[in-house]
């Protein structure tokens, strides 16, 4: 590796192991060529134009030197290399005699072609050094033009190589990327914990201030305080469970909506979940949760003073079900699509938009004094492509 020049190649950007692949494939080119000019030097005397010769490898010498300077490694650049191997290739019936290429000689690049073909494999993967070791193994042919063993056994092990080691550049980019986001996902979580303990430090033990002299103060300080309690029951759950649910979110693959509805849990709000986890895709999850937060944004604003509601999550295998109830004034007949017309669009959009979106329907029941039902249900392939059938 000493002999490249560190300034001058650095290599595509992309994961070590891919750099340390490009760095490979720019030693073989000297070493392969070293090979090629030894055997012409060996064989000139029984070449018909050695000259030739002389020149084809002057050229990929050029080449060879030049890629030492490339910083940029695309298509074109590894097209052209296997163009100029395939013509070095060609060019042996120029400089060989008939008999010396049927008896099964080097060609003249030798295995110069390998590098263009392995330098495809570390661009494009294991499909880019099939194709690579397939049009040099073509040409071979083409040059040879009888098929021996020895060439068809050379062709064999470059279509291999071709496809293992892009094989390998292909896991190596994978296992890159995968890390990538983990470690995206943890700096996130980390700075979500930083936010947790900044708010536990302020804002929490303000509000838990604000609740013990509203208490103790009695009147509307007291239900000042009781509203105070309220949220720092919602935020505490919020800040204490972020992180684990974040991890699961983005790791797990599915989420589990009764992880999701657990935040909106407080003094005037019960969670009735199933035993089992309600996995659900992200996007179903997470629309449905913001469904039910603002139903009871509804509640908390229009129920009256003290009302309560409970959240129960059903799990009906192809459908979930997701009901909050709460004893609160109710409303009268009409009065939904009386607020729509002018313009309050917290039902219709919030709730009945978010969950039509996913293929289900939200039914509100109510009768005045006597509180409000309201019923979310979903498809559990909504948002994964799938159709029930």
């Amino acid at each position: 590796m000493a002999l490249i020049p560190p300034a001058a190649t650095a290599p595509p950007a992309g994961p070590p192991v891919v750099s340390a692949m490009w760095r490979a494939v720019d030693v073989l080119r000297p070493l392969t060529l070293a090979w090629a000019a030894w055997s012409v030097f060996h064989r000139q005397a029984a070449l018909t134009r050695p000259w030739l010769a002389w020149v084809v490898l002057a050229v990929l010498a050029a080449w060879t030197v030049a890629m030492f300077f490339v910083r940029r490694r695309g298509w074109r650049l590894a097209t052209a290399e296997v163009a100029l191997a395939c013509a070095a290739i060609l060019l042996t019936r120029l400089v060989d005699t008939p008999e010396a290429i049927l008896s099964g000689e080097h060609t003249l690049p030798g295995t110069w072609p390998a590098a263009g073909v392995l330098a495809w494999a570390v661009l494009a993967g294991w499909r880019g050094g099939l194709a690579a070791a397939a049009c040099v193994g073509l040409v071979d042919l083409v040059e040879i033009g009888t098929p021996t063993s020895h060439t068809v056994d050379n062709i064999v092990l470059l279509l291999l190589a071709g496809i293992c080691v892009g094989y390998c550049a292909d896991l190596a980019r994978s296992g890159h990327a995968a890390l990538q986001r983990a470690l995206e996902l943890q700096a996130r979580v980390r700075e979500r914990e930083r936010l947790a303990r900044t708010v536990h430090d302020g804002v929490l033990q303000t509000l838990a201030y604000i609740h013990r002299r509203g208490r103790d103060l009695g009147g509307a300080a007291a239900e000042l305080g009781t509203m105070a309690a309220d949220q720092e029951l919602l935020l505490r759950s919020l800040v204490s469970g972020v992180a684990e649910e974040e991890l699961e979110r983005q790791v797990a693959g599915p989420v589990d909506l009764r992880d999701l509805l657990r935040r909106f849990v407080g003094a005037t709000v019960q969670l009735v979940p199933p035993a089992e986890p309600v996995l659900l895709p992200r996007r179903v999850a997470d629309e449905l949760a913001a469904a039910v937060g603002a139903v009871l944004d509804n509640v908390h604003r229009h129920a009256g003073p003290g009302a309560r509601a409970w959240v129960l999550v059903e799990d009906d295998g192809p459908w979930v079900r997701v009901t909050v109830r709460d004893d609160g004034q109710g409303m009268a007949e009409g009065r939904l699509a009386e607020a729509a017309a002018i313009g309050r669009m917290g039902v219709a959009s919030s709730v009945r938009g978010r969950v039509a979106d996913l293929g289900g329907q939200a039914t509100y029941r109510s009768v005045p004094g006597r509180g409000t039902t309201v019923e979310l249900e979903v498809p559990r392939s909504a948002g994964t492509g799938e159709e029930d059938g």
